[in-house]
């Protein structure tokens, strides 16, 4: 009996074995680099073959052997053909095996030969991935988290439907369309919270004080994801920005912020890029050109397919040509991250002060597949004006490895440069306009380097994070002291960051409720140590470090008060030193500045080292 006699399809098979093909259509059209068809085929298979949950299948001499001599993918018919006899062998031998879920891991296996930036995403995943980049979703508002079984409200964002109704911090909701929704999971409430522009949810409170429920009637609608987390001013002249991806919005809420900024005195600007693993090439493009003149050449790319070649201008005279700018980057930044400050550093427009990026110089684009999961391909790289390919080395299928590097290097930041910059072949440097000294292959070398801070002992802030201690205890404060709090504070933030203390019954009322929740204080022990769930102190460690947990407490309480945007200039005022380092450096700045301009032969260097 032939294999073809035998096969039972059904419209879910046709799915899988379609997206199969599509996915490695994809791949073959647009990758940037020579994909091995047959190892990826042959990947595929040993993915799916590994997911399989009936150890008794028969592979060896079966469609689903890679191994024997015989294989030969040369075209995608071969691979197609292949797949669908190794998917019906599967299906008709082992029953009970979910087709879907070993389609996607065959899929995932195509995709263990390439880059580790390409990727297969699920279908649940693709949407919010597509809210993230699109910088908005349809829904009701709010920031929450589910605190003992109850969704609690963090905040509600500005402009947004709740925010209009009046919900605040603390909200509980216990009731969603008259449907309970105490013990909700996350994946509940977005699914009961959200829904399309102009529908309806009745949601029931309960709200700290007030004895009865409220009930609410809530027009879903656009809401913003913000990509800008804080603009606000560090000093009477300096700006700073902190960007924490590139979406369809950024460069929209770039140019709000700069625009409030300038009203406010801003003369110079601090970007902040940590973090931030990047996004759209276009919105990196067009953060970049507010820096420079119309005509500056910003970034290019090269790929193996000539439609993804390209170079990237200034269109237009940036907005902040002639502002002084630090940019602060760190191993987080990467991709877009990169292209912005690598166009800054190689035209010698900013001080990039910090510590080394993460190395992505690989570009993606996503397609859909027939299911509304999605691929994405890597289809080209891109090269700093100055030449550089920033892309540090991998090898295809050593995703985790390659992910991990950033934790591999030297914790010490100037050992960690210096140690990449020794190992650098020639042809890995390049010059900057004014002919300072940039490398390639391995992210963006700050030209001013600050270490991390490993002086503060962050073990409690880190419990009490952990625990989620601070939000509990701001929660808290607020259910009992909110009306006073806002009445005293809310008009004036300004005020609050800057005059706002906890009292000493805060603080050991704080230090109780870590104690609680596992914090053990004793003489047993010359530093902090984790045992088990518990973390502990010798005597009077608490009281050196108490200052650390006040400001996360002040943060939290910002947040929860007057939005996300607000925790950071608190957060940055107790812990930032790298900020706090880069704002002593506006000298260098205008050092750089004349050499740009050719006013000095003086040279900024290479790279400097700052910090603590």
């Amino acid at each position: 009996m032939g294999l073809d006699s035998i096969i039972k399809t059904d419209n879910d098979d046709t799915t899988n074995i379609t997206k199969y093909a599509q996915a490695t259509r994809s791949i073959l059209a647009n990758y940037y680099g020579d994909a091995d068809l047959e190892e990826m085929y042959k990947q595929s298979i040993h993915y799916m073959v590994k997911a399989i949950k009936d150890s008794t299948l028969k592979i060896n001499e079966t469609p689903i052997d890679t191994t024997f001599k015989g294989l030969k993918i040369a075209t995608i018919r071969d691979s197609y053909t292949r797949f669908e006899q190794a998917y019906f062998y599967v299906k008709n031998n082992s029953p009970d095996e979910d087709m879907k879920v070993l389609t996607e891991h065959a899929i995932r296996g195509l995709f263990s030969t390439l880059d580790p930036h390409s990727v297969y995403i699920e279908p649940d995943d693709s949407e919010r991935v597509q809210e993230e980049f699109a910088g908005k979703f349809q829904g009701i508002g709010v920031q929450f988290n589910i605190i003992q079984d109850t969704i609690t409200v963090i905040t509600a964002i500005a402009g947004g439907p709740s925010d209009q109704l009046g919900i605040q911090s603390g909200d509980r909701i216990i009731a969603i369309d008259d449907s309970n929704a105490v013990g909700f999971t996350n994946d509940q409430v977005l699914r009961n919270l959200r829904g399309e522009k102009g529908s309806k949810v009745d949601v029931t409170i309960i709200r700290p004080g007030v004895s009865a429920p409220l009930d609410f009637t809530i027009i879903r609608d656009d809401i913003p994801l913000y990509t800008v987390d804080a603009s606000y001013m560090l000093d009477d002249q300096t700006g700073y920005i902190k960007i924490n991806r590139f979406a369809a919005t950024t460069h929209d809420e770039f140019m709000e912020a700069t625009k409030k900024l300038k009203s406010q005195g801003m003369d110079r600007l601090v970007l902040d890029l940590r973090g931030n693993p990047g996004g759209y090439l276009g919105q990196a493009v067009a953060i970049a050109e507010e820096f420079f003149p119309r005509g500056t050449e910003l970034v290019s790319t090269k790929s193996r397919h000539s439609r993804f070649d390209g170079e990237y201008f200034s269109r237009k005279n940036g907005e902040f040509v002639d502002k002084p700018v630090i940019v602060l980057v760190d191993e987080g930044a990467a991709s877009a991250s990169e292209i912005v400050s690598g166009a800054l550093q190689d035209h010698d427009r900013a001080l990039i002060v910090g510590r080394r990026t993460f190395g992505k110089g690989l570009v993606q684009q996503q397609y859909e597949l027939i299911d509304k999961s999605n691929i994405r391909v890597t289809i080209s790289r891109y090269y700093t004006p100055s030449g550089r390919l920033i892309q540090k080395p991998f090898v295809e299928g050593g995703g985790e490895e390659y992910a991990y590097e950033i934790y591999r290097r030297n914790g010490d930041a100037m050992g960690d440069a210096v140690e990449f910059v020794d190992h650098i072949p020639d042809s890995l440097k390049f010059t900057t306009d004014a002919g300072r000294i940039v490398y390639g292959g391995g992210g963006i070398v700050p030209d001013y380097i600050v270490q991390q801070d490993t002086s503060r002992s962050g073990y409690v802030i880190n419990f009490a994070i952990r625990k989620r201690a601070s939000f509990d205890f701001v929660r808290e404060y607020l259910d009992q002291n909110g009306d006073a709090f806002r009445a005293e504070w809310e008009k004036d933030f300004e005020k609050f960051r800057t005059d706002f203390t906890w009292s000493d019954a805060d603080i050991q009322k704080f230090k109780a409720s870590l104690i609680e929740k596992g914090l053990v204080i004793t003489d047993e022990v010359n530093q902090p140590d984790f045992k088990n769930d518990s973390l502990f102190v010798p005597a009077e460690h608490f009281e050196e470090v108490s200052w650390m947990v006040e400001g996360r407490m002040k943060a939290e309480i910002a947040r929860q008060v007057w939005g996300m945007p607000y925790f950071y200039p608190v957060i940055n005022d107790v812990f930032d030193t790298t900020l706090e380092e880069a704002m002593t450096l506006w000298d260098a700045v205008a050092r750089l500045n004349d050499l740009a301009k050719g006013k000095t032969a003086a040279t900024i260097g290479n790279f400097k080292e700052g910090g603590k």
